[in-house]
């Protein structure tokens, strides 16, 4: 069994991590990419994973393990029989998510990078529409997707939800204990 969480970057996929890991669910992080500004509990990454396309094998070191893959590159997972994922997929409201990329870029000194968000939005709206067909059609893949409004919203109700999906004894008050409203900084009016 190997327990992924996917989605769009920006969409509360380090948030999800945290929530596991603080849980008790063994994380496949390299700790490369340090806690900042924008993620001051950490981004829980592996490094290797960019990697999956050209190597789908190494998913073999995730096993018994939660690792973080970002939407497009759920893609290149291997359906080789002796895989079973179990994938927390993250949602989020796309101008929420572009925004939140902007004040990323804006905060690294990347302002010039800003600009018009229309292109990039209709690309993550095609991956998105991509990941969910590639998903529906693998039979050894389950799927539960969660708003990243909704974590704000019931932390304590999402941790249980995601615990009964991942059928893993987790502890739902550390969980809980990793949200924090504060970090909701990129909201849409």
């Amino acid at each position: 069994m190997i327990t992924i969480v996917s989605g769009l970057p920006r969409s509360g996929t380090s948030l999800m991590m945290q929530m596991l890991d603080a849980g008790g669910l063994p994380v496949l992080s390299d700790g490369e990419r340090k806690a900042d500004t924008d993620n001051p509990k950490g981004y829980l990454e592996w490094e290797r994973i960019k990697q999956l396309p050209k190597d789908p094998s190494l998913i073999a070191e995730a096993e018994g393990k939660v690792v973080k893959v970002i939407s497009q590159l759920v893609l290149s997972l291997p359906m080789d029989k002796h895989y079973e994922y179990r994938i927390v997929f993250m949602q989020r409201p796309l101008p929420e998510v572009l925004k939140s990329q902007d004040e990323m870029l804006r905060r690294r000194g990347n302002a010039d990078l800003i600009g018009d968000n229309s292109a990039l939005e209709d690309k993550f709206q095609q991956d998105v529409i991509e990941v969910n067909k590639w998903l529906a059609s693998k039979p050894n893949v389950q799927v539960m997707r969660v708003h990243y409004h909704r974590i704000l919203r019931e932390p304590k109700v999402v941790a249980q939800e995601v615990a009964a999906f991942l059928k893993v004894p987790l502890d739902i008050a550390a969980m809980v204990g990793q949200v924090d409203g504060s970090l909701y900084r990129n909201r849409m009016k």
